[in-house]
């Protein structure tokens, strides 16, 4: 089949001399494009490269393709990872991927929490604020606390500094994060303990993927340690696969991870990172949809517990998305066998 590919590359959206030094995080370098495009081709496909959504505007009434494999993130907004499949749903064309509603709740943690309270899904406390001068009025947890931005990914906006003590720490990282990310805080309970992350692949029968365990300097117990984006280059991060944890520990997880991508009507793949305290029990953190795919995260590591590789992996996602739209005769259950094995425990 023809497929188009749909991304944004880090040198398309340049930082500004104004912006935080992370804001084209979540943008893809060129590298990881290419591999995507290899992948993609193993299947026996051919790949129309399209990239960001300013690119895709002008062909959409000519686009020649089959599906759109997309991995846009978007410019700016808590809506910014809906603009592609908006545009696509608008003029009919399939996409892999979760829908425009599912990326922009999801992209935005406050709303995403809701959706999991609501669902009985165990999540950190939490409030919203935009005013540093009252941010600690607001607030009915103990310290330690962490502050996030409201609805941005790739670990953008954590730091050192995100994890405060204290009142006048806490003014300080709100008003840090207001004024440099232009959106309210997300002031969160603080989990201390074991961290984790888990892709989930399929539709109408989703399946957790093997669990993957976060280390960081050769620790897997977090007392203050974050996952900030410094860290996703370096050598201090290392995952850990299959988890140093019980077995029914590894099955709660997977279990919450299941539960979570139905919860917010995920499609084909996402990713869902946890915290675990002290006591073992874990804790929703957030749910990406639009994970990354670049080579120094889960989706080149958990395949490789079933001899299987990205290239693989790939293509099973873009089948599971074929197979939705009813332009391939695979069943969901024949698409996911090469992951049905006790190994994914």
């Amino acid at each position: 089949m023809k497929i188009g590919l749909t991304f944004d590359l880090k040198t398309d959206w340049p930082c500004g001399a104004d912006d935080p030094h992370d804001a084209n995080a979540e943008f893809d370098a060129p590298a990881t494009v290419d591999m995507l495009e290899r992948a993609i081709a193993s299947g026996g496909h051919t790949v129309e490269r399209i990239g960001n959504v300013r690119q895709l505007i002008p062909r959409l009434d000519s686009l020649d393709v089959d599906i759109v494999f997309n991995v846009c993130e978007g410019r700016s907004g808590r809506n910014r990872e809906s603009q592609v499949p908006v545009l696509l749903e608008m003029y009919g064309i399939p996409y892999v991927g979760a829908d425009a509603l599912t990326l922009g709740l999801t992209l935005d943690k406050v709303m995403a929490k809701k959706v999991f309270l609501g669902e009985g899904i165990r999540t950190p406390r939490f409030y919203q604020t935009d005013d540093p001068a009252t941010a600690d009025e607001l607030n009915t947890m103990e310290y330690p606390l962490i502050v996030k931005t409201r609805h941005e990914g790739s670990s953008k906006g954590l730091d050192g500094g995100s994890r405060v003590e204290n009142a006048a720490q806490l003014q300080d990282r709100v008003r840090h994060i207001t004024g440099r990310y232009h959106q309210p805080a997300l002031v969160e309970e603080y989990v201390s303990g074991k961290e984790f992350t888990v892709a989930v692949l399929g539709n109408r029968q989703p399946l957790a993927m093997p669990v993957v365990q976060i280390s960081i300097e050769g620790k897997v117990d977090f007392e203050r340690e974050i996952y900030t984006h410094a860290l996703i280059c370096s050598t201090a991060l290392k995952y850990i696969c299959p988890p140093a944890i019980p077995a029914e520990q590894v099955r709660e997880i997977q279990d919450m991870a299941v539960r979570v991508f139905r919860a917010v009507d995920c499609r084909d793949m996402a990713r869902i990172d946890f915290r675990m305290d002290a006591a073992g029990r874990p804790y929703v953190l957030e749910i990406n949809p639009l994970p990354t795919l670049d080579e120094t995260d889960v989706f080149h590591i958990f395949p490789k517990i079933f001899g299987l590789d990205f290239n693989g992996t790939i293509n099973i996602i873009l089948n599971l998305a074929l197979s939705r739209y009813r332009l391939i005769e695979l069943d969901e259950k024949d698409i996911l066998r090469p992951f049905l094995t006790e190994t994914a425990v």
